[in-house]
């Protein structure tokens, strides 16, 4: 039980550290390549990298009509539609109110926990550290926070669309996803996912802008392997063993990691704003873990599913 809880603990912090990073990587992508062609370049990689991991592991996929059912919803509902729009969105609103809209995603998982898995109940504590760190959040990103409403709604909407759906496919799989091996739940998903981007991308977007350079191959490289493909099979194993709400505030932490290697390795400055708002969503994280905190010091029993 101990090594147990040591392997979640360890794997909640790599999806957070990794995706935390992403933030930086897609910059870095985007100044060479169109965002969707990006996006399903980096999905097709990732897809290679979990079939290799599937071969080197010896896992078979799993092909009956349930889990084909659930690997074409992922492929649409959590990688094409959700990614789609987020970077869709982030043409027209600066990142900051992005990462604020997108962070509104552990409310809409205790939403739709509430209505599809109402026998996993919602604890008070997690609630109200969802909305302490939201706060934080709001804080850190606050000095940028421009909010011309009539400029920015659809993207503003784009965005918190994409943030719902991905707190819907998170409580869907929480609830039906327990037969799959992660790495199987991924690569089928991955595959739907890089074709239909990527010619989108080829149909659809300026290729006169494509610039296949270092900083481009090393992005998507990056975040096929990283991004999705590690994190994703770390994501997908962590909903069979925590809570979906506990699991879904990791988006109030990689906001706080993208800052820091903002200041780390882009010598961007950390203000005390940032520092402040980072204390308080690690509070609201503190709040909405009171429960297992609690346990800890009692049973030494962290995580329950």
């Amino acid at each position: 039980m101990k090594n147990e809880s040591l392997k979640v603990f360890s794997g909640y912090v790599l999806i957070c550290l990794i995706w935390g990073s992403t933030w930086m990587a897609i910059r870095v992508g985007l100044d060479s390549l169109t965002p969707i062609f990006s996006a399903g370049l980096r999905f097709s990689s990732a897809a290679i990298f979990v079939f290799l991991m599937m071969k080197f592991r010896k896992i078979t996929l799993q092909k009956d009509s349930h889990s084909l059912k659930l690997y074409l919803i992922l492929g649409v509902f959590s990688f094409i539609i959700p990614y789609g729009l987020v970077y869709w969105g982030e043409q027209f609103i600066p990142s900051g109110l992005t990462s604020i809209i997108f962070a509104v995603m552990p409310f809409f998982v205790i939403l739709f926990s509430k209505i599809f898995i109402p026998e996993s109940a919602v604890a008070r504590d997690q609630i109200l550290g969802s909305v302490i760190g939201f706060g934080g959040i709001v804080i850190i990103f606050s000095e940028n926070l421009i909010m011309d409403v009539s400029g920015y709604l659809l993207g503003m909407l784009a965005v918190l669309l994409s943030a719902s759906i991905q707190g819907w496919i998170a409580v869907h799989l929480k609830k039906h996803g327990g037969q799959l091996n992660p790495l199987a739940m991924n690569f089928v998903p991955l595959v739907i996912a890089g074709i239909s981007m990527t010619v989108f991308g080829l149909v659809f977007e300026d290729r006169a802008k494509w610039i296949f350079n270092a900083d481009a191959i090393g992005s998507i490289l990056y975040l096929g392997f990283f991004g999705t493909s590690i994190a994703f099979t770390t994501y997908y194993w962590l909903l069979k063993k925590i809570n979906v709400v506990l699991l879904s505030l990791s988006t109030l932490i990689t906001p706080i990691i993208a800052v820091l290697i903002g200041w780390l390795i882009l010598d961007e400055k950390l203000s005390l704003r940032e520092l402040f708002g980072s204390v308080l969503v690690l509070i609201g994280i503190l709040f909405a873990n009171f429960t297992k905190v609690k346990n800890y010091f009692t049973t030494r029993k962290i995580f329950a599913a």
